[in-house]
């Protein structure tokens, strides 16, 4: 079993926060959510 870091987390690491928001925010990512948002 591999105990490293998840694929997200992986691409988490490259990509900016401001822009994950940004993408959140087009494709209506926390639209659905009851209480975690899409950055928890």
């Amino acid at each position: 079993m591999y105990i490293g870091k998840t694929l997200f987390a992986q691409i988490m690491d490259f990509l900016p926060w401001k822009t994950f928001h940004r993408i959140v925010a087009r494709y209506h990512g926390d639209r659905r959510a009851r209480t975690l948002s899409c950055a928890e």
